[in-house]
């Protein structure tokens, strides 16, 4: 396997290839100060620098088993992770980027972060609860308290991200019969489908900008989102019109799970994999 990261510009469709490395590595997201790339891969968490591309190690204590639902602040001064580490599930935790103490916040297991809101105060994320495999979306402040749940098991809902003004949350759900993407107000309310077509459409990441939104569609029929599969990276309108392919590769769990926008919405960053 082998995997390797790219940037898309938007206004000249420019691919760059930025790394490719043996293995499986996962989840970009784009740091705020515009010069370096979050990644994953093995368990581990890493530092990709754009001018000097390597896999840099972070130090992130006894979380040795994060997943790829992992990112930063909005101010860049704190990372999130969701790790295996205590051996109950995935919870989620936060630390100094720079390092420093890792602190859990999740309150349960299992517990999967994919956004956070542009003030850096509230985390969403999605989680199973009461011994139930109903994956649902949740938020809580980034520095503890009570969750809250905002869809209720009408089918797994999963990837949500806000928006840049705060006020509303894209997340894709299959209560329609299979995966698409929706959007809701922050608090939970006014849930709609943004649109319907044949595609298995996960992961909607709106830019910063506020004018394009981001999602991987697989082919019509897969279950999931599993890895390895013909998929495609689609932009469109935020309100979902105007959807065209920009990407078509072998990638899915791992291309584009959690926010991967440069911070001047000019680029995405993503995954693909070769054999």
């Amino acid at each position: 396997m082998r995997s390797i990261i790219e940037t898309y510009e938007l206004a000249t469709s420019n691919v760059h290839q930025v790394l490719a490395v043996e293995g499986r590595i996962e989840a970009p997201n784009w740091a705020s100060s515009g010069d370096w790339l979050l990644v994953n891969g093995d368990g581990r968490i890493y530092r990709v620098l754009l001018d000097t591309p390597v896999l840099q190690l972070i130090d992130t204590g006894p979380a040795v088993r994060c997943n790829n639902d992992h990112g930063l602040t909005p101010d860049g001064t704190g990372l999130i992770l969701s790790s295996h580490h205590e051996g109950v599930g995935s919870q989620i935790y936060v630390m100094p980027v720079s390092g420093g103490d890792l602190r859990k916040v999740s309150p349960e297991a299992p517990s999967w972060w994919h956004g956070i809101s542009p003030d850096g105060r509230t985390l969403t994320y999605v989680a199973a609860r009461m011994g139930r495999r109903v994956i649902d979306v949740y938020t809580q402040p980034v520095d503890g308290g009570v969750e809250v749940r905002l869809t209720f098991g009408e089918g797994h809902c999963d990837g949500p991200d806000y928006s840049p003004d705060g006020t509303r949350i894209y997340y894709n759900c299959d209560r329609t019969g299979h995966a698409q993407i929706w959007v809701m107000a922050a608090d939970g309310s006014g849930q709609r489908q943004l649109f319907a077509d044949d595609q298995v459409n996960w992961f909607p990441h709106p830019s910063p900008d506020g004018q394009h939104l981001l999602y991987l569609a697989y082919p019509p029929g897969t279950e999931g989102h599993p890895a390895d599969l013909p998929v495609a990276l689609v932009l469109a309108d935020p309100d979902g019109a105007n959807r065209r392919r920009v990407r078509e590769f072998t990638g899915g769990q791992g291309t584009i799970n959690v926010p991967c926008w440069a911070p001047d919405s000019s680029a995405f960053a993503y995954v693909r994999y070769e054999p």
